[in-house]
């Protein structure tokens, strides 16, 4: 549903299908999300497509008080329903950082699907960024990470972030954390393309892996914090307050026991990560199927930026290699752009070093330009790879700096130490997401964001090298203060669980073998056709005919999918791993391709062939509000509804 907001005191918005008028963002139940930065200009662009939600009202299962609530034990009244003070859905650096936090105030559950180390943060290599060197600066940061995100960065987010960063790596040293260190006794710090300055605080090419660590280590010996490994994060639970929507907690799915557990607590925070598999090749873990995004449309929150995706310049390329992998990677293996930054130079097959030609910057450019010059090259010498050679640097610092990315190489006959490494561009980090305040809130009262799932505005059209870390650490840390005082001042509902409307797990008993064995086998089939759609039409370089062509297409991979789901005994709230997970990738791709449609001017990570000029009027954030579900698909709408006997009249 479209929506413009002026930059006025008085703000016209539409959500689900009606206008409200009133102070600049009323009712959106937190402070100003929408602030007015200098990269909005207060003004929203509008999506042109209707976009889905429920937006039902209904009973409250938690409600204020304006007297202070204890916090509640972990309280399960049967197996199926699980009472905490806060949920995390999610166990990266975002949600695990949070989750040490609230355990000090009340009982917190982290709900993650797979195992709880599987998640981006153990795959990040580089490092993270923060100003830690006397010649460094905040300023120096901040002009950085601005100019990487072609100014439509928040100004006072990149701000924030910039200066509470040197406080959250000490944090992270005080927990345990150990990075590397130079011979004269200090933190060693990387350079990575895009900083002017080096402030990349990494554990040689692992550093997502330590901090993983020593933050799981941490909450596992946490009395107050519970994990739930193997849970699927379905659907949020939400409820309608008047003109709020209000976040009650969230149903899962068990996949070891194939159990619905449906989660109730006080506060929410979705720390689910990115959307890398809406893409064939991507540097994410199978996990990364955009459920946090997904669950969040479905419940009403406003989602901004999705059109930018950024595409790694530099993942392993398989093809390349001397030995080739037996079996295909489930995601394609980083080559951290840490090596660009300590020296390494990108040749096409004929070793001819092209990056000078694009960039007055060459291989430190930020990750857009180097990963549209890779493109280009590609496509003019119809190749597969290019190669990027560290090879002239000492044989002992390389092996130092790059341990794991030497042996992963050599596991494949090649020697980074002699040999230049074959590389390709591959689905990495989305810059958009749920949109979200300076505390990580979210206009969805209950639920708070941090990580890649959010869209705070530091990125703006292309994330700074190792900003993503520190954005997790820096948000995480700040949703703690507003999650506690909401927790604090409301209680639980017990009775209110019930409401809504439990989903129902595809099984053989319900179904059949038959069907289900043809629903997955379709569900793997469609799932590949729609990452190969959103590569060949939504990838790198862009047109508005491609985008449409994208367009019509998921509609009718979409269509065929649930067609033959719900001929063959599928109910709206019937659930399975593989169907929940097609739905998020069919939301997701349809988010990203809405956006870049809306957006006329290339910018960052979004390239248009057809708007290939930055146009300084749109230099705005893209917002997709909330809408009716009347016309929308399965991927588009909730699983639960609310009984008609819950209904409260506003």
């Amino acid at each position: 549903m479209a929506a413009h907001v002026s930059a006025g005191n008085i703000h016209n918005f539409y959500l689900a299908g009606q206008v409200y008028r009133g102070q600049a963002y009323p009712n959106f139940g937190f402070t100003n999300p929408f602030k007015e930065p200098s990269w909005s200009s207060g003004v929203f662009k509008a999506l042109r497509a209707e976009r889905c939600g429920c937006y039902s009202r209904g009973v409250s299962a938690i409600t204020e008080s304006s007297k202070p609530c204890t916090s509640i034990r972990a309280v399960s009244v049967s197996s199926s329903t699980k009472y905490y003070d806060f949920t995390v859905i999610g166990s990266g650096v975002a949600g695990l950082r949070y989750a040490l936090e609230v355990a000090k105030q009340g009982t917190v559950a982290v709900i993650t699907k797979d195992e709880p180390h599987e998640s981006n943060t153990n795959y990040a290599q580089g490092g993270v960024s923060a100003v830690l060197c006397p010649l460094d600066s905040v300023e120096s940061h901040m002009q950085d990470t601005m100019v990487a995100g072609a100014h439509l960065c928040d100004e006072e987010t990149v701000r924030v972030v910039c200066t509470e960063g040197p406080e959250r790596i000490r944090e992270l040293i005080a927990m345990g954390a150990s990075f590397d260190h130079g011979e004269d006794g200090n933190l060693h710090l990387a350079r990575e393309g895009g900083h002017s300055h080096r402030r990349i605080v990494h554990a040689a090419d692992m550093t997502g892996r330590e901090i993983e660590r020593a933050l799981l280590e941490a909450v596992l010996n946490d009395p107050n914090i519970s994990v739930f490994k193997h849970h699927f994060a379905i659907d949020l639970l939400t409820s309608q307050d008047c003109l709020n929507t209000v976040c009650h907690g969230v149903d899962t799915l068990n996949i070891k026991t194939n159990e619905v557990v449906r989660f109730i607590s006080k506060v929410t925070l979705l720390a689910s990560g990115g959307a890398g598999h809406i893409y064939p090749s991507t540097t994410n873990p199978l996990v990364a199927t955009g459920d946090g995004m997904a669950m969040a449309h479905r419940a009403q929150a406003v989602i901004s930026n999705m059109e930018f995706v950024q595409f790694h310049p530099t993942a392993l390329a398989d093809e390349g290699l001397p030995i080739k992998p037996l079996t295909a990677r489930e995601n394609a293996f980083l080559i951290t752009e840490a090596v660009r930054g300590d020296g390494g130079i990108l040749y096409n097959l004929d070793m001819e070093r092209f990056m000078p030609v694009y960039d007055e910057r060459a291989e430190l450019a930020p990750r857009d330009v180097v990963a549209r010059s890779i493109d280009d090259q590609l496509k003019k010498r119809n190749e597969k790879y290019v190669l990027l050679d560290i090879s002239h640097k000492p044989r002992e610092k390389i092996l130092a700096h790059f341990p794991n990315i030497a042996s992963e190489c050599l596991k494949h006959g090649l020697d980074i130490t002699r040999q230049p490494i074959p590389v390709v561009p591959a689905a990495h980090y989305m810059c958009g997401g749920v949109r979200a305040g300076l505390q990580g809130e979210t206009n969805v009262l209950g639920l708070f964001v941090a990580g890649e799932v959010a869209c705070t505005g530091l990125h703006g059209a292309n994330r700074l090298a190792s900003n993503s870390l520190l954005e997790a650490l820096v948000f995480a840390r700040r949703a703690v203060q507003p999650s506690t005082e909401l927790m604090k001042r409301t209680r639980l509902d017990v009775s209110a669980s019930e409401k809504w409307t439990r989903p129902v797990v595809a099984t053989a008993r319900l179904l059949g073998d038959e069907v289900i064995s043809k629903i997955i086998a379709l569900t793997k089939e469609v799932r590949r056709e729609l990452q190969e759609v959103m590569w060949k039409y939504v990838g790198i370089v862009r047109s508005t005919i491609r985008l449409t062509t994208a367009e019509r297409k998921i509609a009718e991979l979409e269509a065929k999918w649930e067609t033959f789901l719900f001929e063959h005994g599928w109910e709206q709230t019937v659930v399975a791993l593989e169907a929940c997970e097609m739905r998020n990738l069919f939301c997701c791709a349809k988010l990203v391709v809405s956006s870049a449609l809306a957006r006329h001017e290339s910018r960052g990570l979004h390239y248009m062939t057809d708007f290939p000029f930055v146009e300084e009027s749109k230099r705005i954030p893209t917002i997709i509000l909330p809408s009716s579900p009347t016309t929308a698909s399965w991927s588009s709408r909730r699983l639960q509804n609310i009984s008609s006997s819950s209904l409260i009249d506003c």
